[in-house]
């Protein structure tokens, strides 16, 4: 089921079938004692594949997955547990579970549908985007701390502006050391990155973390580099939204879409690198 990469580190080190061990690659940006969160989606879709192909279920894309943040996800040993909720053989949904210390922290359902040729009719998707190496690096560790925001080579495409911004991002660091991921789990688990590359305010004065984050695809990515088209938006009672086209170096692949709890940063809780 799994393979060595040759990257050494990944984000996650499996301790057993369904536990694993964060690196400090998986630190995340608002507290060290955290993990961040995109990892942790990429890491949850490669357990679902997993899990999917070693009871032999039936070989469907994946056409949503939408994951509930349920509290704070410490830096601390976790369990993943899956289950097919609706089994079929051209529709199914999947559930899967983070759960730290006896208590779920993420809940994530998946939307698998039929492999079906539509080539005849497909159209409507938005202009692809200048391509990662045409694109400037940009150093996102001046914004953000954290081990996984330092593991990331990030591409922005254009002049960002605050609440706007198109980038490419990408890491050589594996999801789970010694284990070689999809392209679909490897492209998603990068995705999570978005509420952080167009910042509204400054994060060192305002808190805006994401309290889900639900993806819809109309093709399947190939990874390599995930491309983040965002736009934030800030409401006037404390509400935001993160809102993604995602695209590979193919062209668009579909959407995500991040509801943000915004509130003022104590200042005894003010990030530092």
């Amino acid at each position: 089921m799994t393979e060595a990469t040759g990257h050494g580190a990944g984000y996650f080190e499996r301790v057993s079938d369904h536990r694993f061990v964060p690196t400090p690659h998986a630190i995340g940006a608002w507290a060290a004692d955290e993990q961040h969160f995109s990892p942790v989606a990429g890491l949850v879709v490669h357990e679902i594949e997993r899990t999917r192909a070693s009871e032999g279920r039936p070989a469907l894309p994946m056409g949503r997955i939408s994951f509930d943040i349920l509290g704070r996800i410490a830096l601390e040993e976790f369990d993943v547990h899956v289950e097919i909720v609706r089994p079929g053989r051209t529709i199914e949904l999947v559930q899967a579970t983070v759960v730290i210390a006896g208590r779920a922290v993420v809940t994530a359902r998946a939307w698998y549908l039929a492999d079906l040729d539509t080539t005849a009719v497909a159209g409507g998707e938005p202009a692809t985007l200048a391509s990662p190496e045409s694109a400037s690096p940009w150093p996102m560790g001046s914004v953000w701390p954290g081990g996984y925001v330092a593991s990331l080579d990030i591409r922005q495409v254009g002049m960002p502006s605050a609440g706007r911004a198109t980038a490419w991002a990408s890491t050589s660091v594996d999801l789970v050391a010694g284990e070689r991921s999809g392209s679909l789990a490897s492209f998603l688990a990068l995705v999570d990155t978005a509420n952080g590359i167009g910042v509204l305010q400054d994060p060192t004065k305002w808190m805006f973390p994401n309290l889900d984050l639900t993806i819809h695809l109309y093709r399947q990515p190939e990874g390599g580099w995930t491309g983040l088209d965002t736009t934030v938006t800030f409401g006037p009672t404390g509400q935001g939204l993160t809102s993604t086209v995602l695209h590979d170096v193919q062209g668009p692949v579909g959407c995500a879409q991040q509801i943000l709890t915004v509130r003022p940063l104590p200042e005894a809780a003010v990030p530092t690198s």
